[in-house]
């Protein structure tokens, strides 16, 4: 096989296996001319890494604006805002300054040298808020974000995730640009999860090491944007080593710094409490009174407003690793006049998604204040936070999606009611629509003899048990009542007016039995006018 044939059939490998070069995906223009190869751009390209931000990222906000926007979206946590607004203005502040300084040609180094970095711990019960949080902060200044569960990354060497991707996952949410992901946020939940166990014997790969391999990230390091076990690093090396230079190529490896990265980490820290209550009340000998139980969401807010760095080292936290951390957070537990707000006041609530979704079949929505209220305490008893809100939601109106889209119904009103017996308020809906859906066939049905008059002037009328028997025959079949008559009295007139002529009659009249077999009474009629004189002109022929 000659160079060129393997380089085609290398690329041609990549390109089903959609391995993206190190300046974006390979491409056949990029080697229409044979002079481009994978990992190298175009006459004329430039790399994202060659894009200027200094010229584009511009930071002017201040706290009380960064506040703000989280007011749109998180209800409560009014400290814990104002604690993060605080700390990212101030971190994205010295990265506009660094950003100016190379921009003016000058060294960036002297604004580091008097400035830690403000990465943030959030401590709070799950469904508070936290990731909403940040979230939000990353959507208002436009920078890449990349969240993840500390849980899945293990020590270097052992099974698990490496939390080197968590840099490259930043990559890969600024499509590539690196320079841009330098300066995004790493979200890390669940960081109680890896807290050491000081009396634990053997390797603690899924903890201690773990905070380990998170130091050097938090601080400053670089980090391949490829992992060298990634498979598609290992076709892109390949592809260069099969060049000329290739040894040259595979040197250059393009990394990412994590100087400007703004790290977060959470979790819930259950078992904290009692550390930081034991710390505040042992005597000075050393004697520490039994604790009681913390007994409400707010005694347990006032308790962890008081975290010191040598309770979440008891914890199992490194003392290197606590302090990477510097800037603190603590979000209240969420009751129901909290879930209330949520849901009546928040943009981002879970009642859009359920108006949305009854508006798909064109039924309109509302919510009145009781009800929205019955969700929230529903929800608080869920101790899940915001999130025992879809939770609520899910199990009051998983039958109603399921049931009020093949009906006519076009608006559902939410009452307490409601929210509190389900079952019943849907049965009452649907026994409501069947009763609205019968009026309105008879209806049909009346109107369609109506027209039969009117075309014929003939009249045809239906004792009620007869008009019934038609209806349920339409439903069986699933068509309109009307088209249902349609059929059946297609050539009915035809009959009628032969028995007008011999009898002079106008006027007919069809019982249960008659419409059972239309075919059998009309035939009956038409004889039986052969058979007799013709009778006042309006009176209706036996059907006995």
């Amino acid at each position: 096989m000659t160079p060129e044939e393997f380089q085609k059939q290398m690329q041609e490998m990549m390109k089903r296996l959609g391995v993206n070069g190190p300046f974006g995906p390979y491409s056949e223009a990029s080697n229409a001319s044979g002079s481009s190869v994978a990992g190298q751009q175009p006459a004329g390209a430039h790399p994202p890494e060659e894009r200027n931000l200094r010229d584009e990222f511009r930071f002017e906000y201040k706290p009380k604006d960064v506040k703000e926007h989280l007011d749109q979206w998180v209800i409560r946590q009014d400290e814990a805002k104002k604690v993060l607004a605080v700390a990212l203005c101030d971190h994205y502040n010295h990265v506009h300054k660094v950003l100016e300084a190379e921009k003016r040609g000058e060294d960036p180094a002297r604004f580091s040298r008097n400035y830690t970095k403000q990465n943030i711990l959030l401590l709070g019960p799950t469904g508070v808020g936290k990731t909403y949080l940040i979230r939000s902060l990353a959507d208002l200044i436009g920078v890449p974000f990349v969240k993840a569960d500390a849980t899945k990354f293990s020590e270097t060497g052992y099974v698990g995730g490496d939390v080197d991707d968590l840099v490259r996952d930043l990559v890969r949410q600024a499509d590539g640009d690196v320079e841009k992901a330098e300066y995004g946020i790493i979200y890390i939940d669940e960081i109680d999860k890896i807290a050491g166990a000081s009396e634990s014997g053997g390797r603690d790969v899924s903890g201690r090491g773990v905070q380990t391999n998170l130091l050097k990230l938090m601080e400053e390091t670089e980090v391949p944007t490829r992992s060298p076990n990634d498979i598609s690093g290992q076709f892109q090396m390949l592809m260069h080593m099969s060049q000329p230079g290739g040894g040259k190529a595979r040197k250059a490896r393009t990394s990412i710094n994590t100087r400007h990265i703004l790290f977060v980490v959470s979790g819930a820290f259950e078992g904290l409490t009692r550390i930081i209550s034991q710390r505040r009340t042992t005597g000075s000998i050393g004697f520490s009174p039994a604790q009681p139980p913390i007994e409400n969401a707010d005694e347990e807010y006032d308790v962890l407003r008081h975290v010191a760095t040598r309770d979440l080292i008891k914890y199992g936290f490194e003392p290197e690793f606590t302090g990477r951390l510097p800037v603190r957070v603590i979000c209240h537990q969420l009751r129901s006049s909290d879930l209330f707000q949520i849901l009546k006041y928040s943009a981002g609530s879970i009642l859009q998604q359920y108006r949305d979704a009854f508006a798909s079949y064109g039924i309109d929505t509302h919510f009145d204040d009781q009800a929205l209220m019955a969700i929230a305490e529903a929800a608080e008893q869920e101790k899940t936070g915001a999130r025992g809100l879809m939770t609520v939601c899910e199990r009051i109106f998983r039958s109603f999606k399921y049931e009020l889209p093949s009906t006519s119904l076009r608006s559902l009103e939410v009452t307490r009611d409601l929210v509190q017996f389900p079952e019943k308020a849907l049965a009452s809906l649907l026994e409501s629509v069947r009763t609205e859906i019968d009026q309105q066939q008879i209806q049909d049905l009346r109107n369609f003899f109506k027209s039969f008059k009117s075309q014929h002037g003939l009249e045809l009328s239906l004792v009620s048990d007869a008009e019934a028997f038609l209806i349920q025959q339409a439903k069986a079949l699933e068509i309109s009542v009307t088209r249902h008559c349609e059929e059946r009295f297609r050539d009915f007139h035809f009959g009628l007016q032969l028995v007008h002529r011999n009898t002079g009659r106008k006027s007919f009249e069809l019982r249960l039995e008659d419409v059972g077999d239309l075919e059998k009474v009309l035939s009956r009629w038409v004889v039986e006018s052969y058979q007799r004189p013709s009778g006042p002109p309006d009176s209706t022929p036996s059907s006995s």
